[in-house]
């Protein structure tokens, strides 16, 4: 059984995480905690997440969740994931990342110290979103001329970041794959008179409300046609459940830094 601590576990996808590790045969729930202000701190995590007792108290301490584990599973803040890493990268355990909005230079933070751990790190854990990066990717490589790209999404209305981390991501692959300039040709709000659409931009829309978990559409627009490519998370366990698959998956890898198409093979003859 891999021990395992999941960060951030009264919130949202920290609750579900546990919620899944408890239905889980290879992962047990070894520790688990929260900031040290939060309300629930020294209560046991089953009752904090909506089940049985776990005999497993949420602390207020990495420190002290983190005795006896194997990996961290984190989906919170970028600051507390940067916190995490470096208490991670210290310990020598392993860790799995799902927090998005991590700006480049908190990531160029991670990659320098994951040389020492081993570490996922994903802006989406879903399965069904790492086969929809491939199959972007393989379709921009076909249709990079002639086609317009945009990127479409669609969160509940509490989410904090925009875009999301998996728009920036599929909106890197049609940048990295037809040859474009994130910095210059990523487009990301059209208002009032503004000409002409450019045949290198790349658009990214942002759409915020009620409680949709999350919808990612990439389109593919020529003369007369168009493909569109969707994704609809109908809940959060698929990414819970990625996040299980990738915190088994890297017990056995050597140290550095690894994404969902490492964890799921999907790298293969694949250049980007």
């Amino acid at each position: 059984m891999i021990n395992t601590v999941v960060a951030g576990a009264a919130g949202r996808m920290g609750g579900r995480i546990i919620q899944m590790i408890e239905k889980s045969g290879e992962i047990t729930l070894s520790g688990a905690f929260e900031r040290p202000d939060h309300h629930s701190i020294g209560k046991d995590v089953g009752q904090v997440v909506g089940l049985a007792n776990m005999d497993v108290e949420l602390k207020g301490d990495i420190k002290e969740a983190m005795e006896g584990a194997d990996v961290l599973i984190d989906f919170t803040t970028p600051e507390s994931t940067l916190k995490n890493f470096r208490f991670i990268s210290k310990t020598g355990q392993a860790i799995v990342i799902g927090t998005t909005g991590i700006t480049s230079e908190i990531n160029n933070e991670l990659n320098h110290l994951a040389e020492k751990i081993r570490c996922v790190i994903a802006p989406n854990m879903s399965v069904g979103v790492n086969v929809m990066f491939k199959v972007v990717r393989d379709l921009s490589r076909i249709l990079n001329r002639g086609y317009d790209m945009e990127v479409i999404e669609y969160h509940h209305r509490l989410k904090k970041d925009a875009p999301s981390g998996t728009a920036m991501h599929l909106a890197k692959i049609l940048a990295d794959t037809t040859g474009r300039n994130p910095d210059t040709d990523l487009v990301y709000k059209r208002k009032g008179f503004i000409g002409v659409r450019r045949d290198e931009e790349i658009g990214i829309q942002s759409i915020r409300a009620g409680d949709i978990v999350g919808e990612h559409t990439t389109i593919f627009a020529g003369v007369g046609e168009r493909i569109e490519i969707t994704h609809r998370a109908h809940s959060r366990d698929n990414f819970a459940r990625g996040a299980l698959l990738a915190a088994t998956w890297i017990m056995e890898q050597p140290n550095g830094i690894y994404d969902m198409q490492d964890v799921l093979g999907l790298k293969e003859n694949n250049n980007v």
